[in-house]
């Protein structure tokens, strides 16, 4: 168990901080098999957290309600949440299953485990991961491992700050 933890720290140390690259037009398709651009969903003018998941994470089973809350409180004002399964095409019913079981409010994505990395040019290591992307669309940073409503909120709080102290070009 120690040394799982001591990994994870690790890998949260190797996680950039804020990179400012925006997320490239990944063109993914709903549960229903419906085609989307992920730029429907961000750099809409709100912060938004693209949550990556999978059917048969535990972590993810036990955790994802939070996601729900923060988009039930933030969706009309400040910020969203875009769900990314990794379950891939073969895994879509189980897929399915998960957003009914889990009751999830906020749209999803059906993707391969390749996905997430095209989306945020950042080294995806697993489930759950959490991207934060700037109202602009741009990929600020990342969190590895469950992230709670209130965490998620802090997140946003320092990105926000930060984002106000930087000059604008």
């Amino acid at each position: 168990m120690l040394q799982r933890i001591r990994f994870f720290v690790m890998v949260l140390l190797m996680v950039p901080g804020p990179v400012l690259a925006a997320a490239p037009d990944v063109r993914l398709q709903d549960m229903d098999g419906k085609d989307h651009h992920v730029s429907e969903f961000i750099g809409q003018g709100k912060w938004t957290i693209v949550t990556v998941w999978s059917a048969d994470c535990p972590i993810c089973r036990r955790d994802i309600y939070h996601m729900t809350f923060f988009h039930e409180e933030h969706r009309k004002t400040d910020a969203t949440v875009l769900g990314l399964s990794i379950d891939g095409q073969a895994g879509r019913d189980k897929a399915k299953a998960f957003v009914n079981d889990q009751t999830l409010n906020f749209p999803n994505l059906l993707g391969e485990p390749s996905d997430p990395s095209r989306l945020s040019g950042a080294m995806f290591i697993g489930t759950p991961t959490y991207y934060f992307f700037s109202p602009e669309g741009k990929f600020t940073t990342q969190r590895i491992g469950p992230v709670t409503q209130a965490q998620a909120e802090d997140i946003l709080r320092g990105l926000e700050n930060q984002r106000l102290k930087t000059p604008k070009k």
